[in-house]
Formats: C-alpha cells, structure tokens, sequence
C-alpha cells in the first residue's frame, strides 16, 4: 500500500515537469496565438504574406510588422490582454497550473467556449475507440497466443506468424481505407457508414437501437486499429507462455501427473499473464494517442485527436494544454493501475520488497 500511495503521488511533480517543458517549448515557437489573431485581423489567410512572415519568427508586436500592416499599438496590446499575454511567462504558468488543479481549463481562443466542454464532448468517441480497440486485441490475441505456444513449430504456426508479421507491417489507416473501399460504399459494398458514432436519427431509437447503431458506426474504425494491433500482443503471448513451459515448475508439476489443462491454466497462465498485465496501460494509451488522428480523419470522427491537432495548427494554447494534461494524466493513472492489476493476478509480488 505505501508503494501505491507513493506512486499516486508522484503523479503531481511529473505533471507538474510534463507541463512547464512543454509550456517552455511554446514560449520559442513562432507563430502563436497573437500572430494569428492578426493574421485574421488583416484579412489574409494562414501561410500567407502576414501568415507567412509571423511564422518564420516575426514579433507580433514588432514595429516592423505594424508599419507594413497598418496596425495599432493598441490593438496588439488589448489582444495581449485579452489572452495573457501581458503578463510574465512565469505568472502565466503559475497560474494555469493552480487552474488545472481544480480542472479550469480556460477558454478556447478560437472556438469561444471552454476547453472542458471540448473536451467533454470529444472524449466518449477517442475513449470509444480506444478502450473497445485494447479489448478486442486483448480478447483475440491471448487465446491465439496460447494456442500458438501449445502448438510451437506446428504449420498453423508457422502460416499465422508469417501472416501476422505482415499484418503488424501495415499502418492501420491503410487498412482503414482498404475496409472504406470494400464495405462502406468506396466500391464494391455499402454495409457501413462512415461518419460519426451515431446516426442522425439516434435519438427516436430504442436502447437496443442505439446500442446496435453505436456498434454498427465503429465497426470499420475499430476493426482497423485490431487488425493492425493484435499481432504483436499474440507474440508476446505466445512467447513468455513459451519461456514458461520450459520452466523447471512445469516439469515438475507434470511429474506429479497433473493434466496438460491444470499445468497451462492452473500454473503457467498466472505468470505467463504478468508481462501481457504491464503492458495493457500503455498499450491503451498508444492506441490512444498515435492511432486516434488518422482513424478520426478518415471516419470523420469528431474526438479529441482532431481536436489536439486542430489546436496545434491553430496554437489554441488552452486547448493544446488541456488536452495534454487529460493525455498525460490519464497515462500516469493507467500505469498505477497496471501495478494494481499485478498484485491482483499474482498476490505474491511485493512491491515493497522490490523497491529495496
């Protein structure tokens, strides 16, 4: 227990460092928040004669650019104002860390509501994808992974590693168009959508309904993060179940008679299982993080990797910050609950002892 609350703990100075790195990176960027502004303010489009020149690390309260542009001095001021900008960078970090304690994540600049409705309402469909995505993978991957290791060296084997191997090789966004093409009207069949989590006419349906037509939206989305992503959790499988057979406990657990079914599940399942337990946290947050973007994209999906990105292109520093800290926070959260999950599967592992 004091090595859990000891992690628990920690999880506030590692926020604490992951924010005021990425907070001084922001601080060197060209390009933020007030060059775009004004990008707007003088009619022309991002990348383009104000854009561009702001972007290559022009001052946005640089004389030079006001002489070209025709802006005020107090214009640029009252915007500086506006989002903080006149304040020190130290105050201002300061004070979006005392915020965050208490989840006040500001207000987007360029949306005009608050980044804790954004990301509210994008949440449910990057949690959607990630959390059925890790399932699913975990489900099909660790019974084919056992029966792989119980069948080492067979032709099933060999012909499913050969084919997982190439699966594990193909970015799921390649797969996502390829089940576009074949299943949701690209050319041949039109069984799936391919926009959103829910149909227009969601709310006149039924439970049942609304359960069958949520599936039936994340059918394509899911199934091209799994076909990609299983693959390399069945090899760790098979591997450390494997490593565990040739253990010594193994043969000497046969030698008192016991069945192939009590020594696989009765013996080596609880420790060929630790390494798959580990790794389940981090395995949740990479399809959260890398795979979400692409995915949304190309199904139209409205979560919170289009709304990372969207703030990037944008620099919506509240959106960007906040986003991160719910990132960076559920991480830190998954990864003591992946130490939990340990002691849950194999009761002898003492942390404590561990540490010493």
């Amino acid at each position: 227990m004091p090595y859990i609350i000891r992690r628990l703990l920690l999880i506030f100075p590692t926020l604490f460092f992951i924010l005021l790195v990425n907070f001084c990176l922001v601080q060197i960027t060209p390009g933020g928040p007030i060059d775009q502004m004004l990008a707007r303010a003088s009619g022309m489009a991002d990348g383009e004669g104000v854009g561009g020149d702001l972007f290559e690390g022009q001052s946005a309260s640089s004389s030079d650019y006001q002489g070209r542009r025709g802006l005020h001095q107090e214009f640029i001021l009252e915007l500086e104002k506006q989002y903080g900008f006149d304040q020190p960078p130290l105050t201002r970090f300061f004070k979006m860390v005392r915020d965050y304690l208490s989840l006040d994540f500001g207000q987007s600049y360029f949306k005009q509501v608050s980044v804790w409705s954004l990301i509210k309402e994008k949440f449910p469909v990057s949690l959607s994808l990630g959390l059925w995505s890790t399932l699913l993978i975990y489900l099909l991957s660790i019974p084919l992974g056992i029966y792989k290791a119980t069948r080492d060296g067979s032709r099933f084997d060999t012909i499913s590693s050969i084919t997982m191997v190439f699966l594990y090789a193909i970015p799921s966004f390649l797969f996502a168009l390829l089940l576009i093409i074949l299943f949701a009207g690209g050319s041949y069949l039109d069984w799936f959508p391919l926009r959103g989590l829910f149909s227009s006419n969601w709310d006149s349906f039924s439970f049942g309904e609304k359960v069958l037509d949520y599936l039936w939206h994340l059918a394509l989305p899911v199934s091209s993060i799994v076909i990609c992503g299983f693959a390399s959790v069945t090899l760790l499988t098979k591997n450390t179940f494997i490593e565990e057979i040739q253990k010594q406990y193994v043969i000497t657990a046969r030698s008192k008679g016991l069945s192939r079914k009590q020594i696989l599940y009765g013996h080596i399942f609880r420790n060929a299982i630790l390494p798959l337990v580990s790794k389940f946290p981090s395995a949740f947050m990479t399809i959260f993080f890398s795979s979400n973007l692409l995915i949304e994209i190309i199904f139209s999906l409205d979560g919170l990797g289009w709304l990372g990105y969207e703030a990037a292109l944008n620099r919506d520093y509240p959106v960007m910050f906040g986003t991160l800290y719910i990132f960076t926070l559920m991480s830190l959260v998954l990864h003591v609950a992946g130490d939990l999950l340990y002691r849950v599967v194999d009761p002898r592992i003492d942390f404590e002892r561990i540490e010493k």
